[in-house]
């Protein structure tokens, strides 16, 4: 037979018993459904993580008390460590010989007030004028402060394009005074907008300069420093080993204790993101393949009913010159058609979540054109292996019986 008859026959066959053939469906359709949503979502962190989030050039890590914590002995650790200091700061540029930019900032959460609108826990930052650069800072509207405002101690600010929205919703807020935990700041330059991730947004922060930020809420703060090392990526090693060196010997720390300060990277950061994901996307997409394991078992179960139903019809076939392999294609398409138009459903409704999400919550989302193939592949595939047996008994079955069976 040909291909052309065979896709027909299994069209017919299939649109006679449209509410059945939905219904068998429903598995595939929610299975793939799920994937691809899953994916999606897994897919915009991942992409929003590597552009936006963790914001470090490869050459630039950082040096701080805490680091990335993952165990409670972890933490009990960097409890026990001295805070970096400011006075640290020029201490650590004189000896470094092994970095191009050192830069430094420290925070704290602030209530930010303009006329009658008010935001509350805004994330204060006080950094050198460097810090922009390190972080790689997009600018809006206005510019980043600069050093010699940093060294006058200069009351001026850059803030997120949350505080912008909640406190200047229809004016330009560049040039006008804001007041951050009670002090006032006149605003400088407005930050491209960064969205949020897992709820927590990257817009509601206002920058200003470290030695302002120590005059107006107190010099006793936890400091972290942004280290570019000298010769790019290779030599963060070594740029790495200098700082742990020159902290140990600022705190003459003895050759059998642990160093007295931690290291982020963004390599270190990407791994820790990487592995959460994973783990997430793994047990996701493993509840997920339930429901297409559930489709298949539906889908061989109708077709072995469809077995029994046509059983005349295959005999006729067979007696009729049709070869067995003409009558388990016939099945094997019949299943693989069953699957991949549930795929098509599943891949949009998928879609349509996806856009949900993005759209309605904080958690960004990326559907690629790799991702609707892979789901369609996998409802086909699906199809293809619920069909085999079921293709198998009717391509054997004796056409003599087959003719007599009522």
């Amino acid at each position: 037979m040909k291909l052309r008859e065979l896709l027909g026959v299994s069209i017919r066959a299939i649109s006679a018993h449209k509410l059945r053939s939905f219904l068998t469906l429903l598995g595939v359709i929610i299975g793939v459904m799920t994937v691809v949503a899953v994916v999606a979502v897994i897919s915009g962190l991942n992409n929003y993580v590597a552009t936006k989030l963790f914001s470090l050039s490869p050459d630039v890590y950082t040096v701080t008390r805490w680091g990335i914590i993952t165990s409670r002995e972890e933490f009990l650790a960097a409890l026990k460590r001295k805070r970096i200091q400011r006075q640290d700061i020029p201490e650590v540029e004189r000896l470094s010989k092994l970095s191009t930019m050192i830069g430094a900032t420290a925070g704290t959460a602030k209530a930010v007030r303009y006329a009658g609108n008010r935001l509350p826990d805004v994330n204060v930052s006080g950094t050198t004028a460097n810090v922009a650069e390190l972080q790689n800072l997009d600018i809006d509207l206005g510019r980043f402060f600069n050093e010699s405002e940093n060294h006058h101690r200069s009351y001026v600010a850059v803030i997120g394009s949350e505080v912008r929205d909640e406190l200047f919703p229809r004016i330009d807020p560049v040039g006008r005074t804001i007041t951050v935990g009670g002090v006032p700041f006149r605003v400088i330059g407005l930050l491209v907008k960064q969205g949020s991730v897992l709820g927590q947004s990257q817009d509601s922060v206002v920058y200003v300069p470290l030695n302002t930020f120590f005059k107006a809420f107190g010099a006793n703060r936890n400091v972290s420093l942004y280290v570019k090392a000298k010769g790019g990526v290779p030599g963060v090693p070594a740029s790495m080993d200098e700082m742990r060196s020159i902290f140990r010997a600022m705190r003459n720390t003895s050759p059998n204790q642990p160093d007295p300060v931690s290291f982020v990277t963004a390599e270190a950061i990407q791994a820790v993101w990487r592995s959460i994901s994973a783990g997430a996307f793994a047990l996701l997409v493993f509840i997920s393949g339930i429901s297409l394991i559930v489709g298949a078992i539906v889908i061989a179960n109708i077709m072995l009913v469809s077995v029994v139903e046509r059983t005349k019809e295959i005999g006729l076939r067979l007696a009729l010159g049709a070869q067995k392999r003409d009558i388990r294609r016939q099945f094997l398409y019949e299943a693989s058609m069953l699957a991949f138009g549930g795929g098509l459903v599943g891949v949009a409704l998928g879609w349509v979540i996806s856009y949900c999400v993005n759209a309605f919550s904080p958690l960004p989302t990326l559907v690629t054109p790799g991702l609707v193939v892979s789901g369609l592949v996998l409802a086909t595939l699906t199809g293809l292996v619920a069909g085999v047996f079921p293709a198998i008994k009717a391509s054997r079955l004796p056409p003599i019986e087959a003719l007599r069976y009522e």
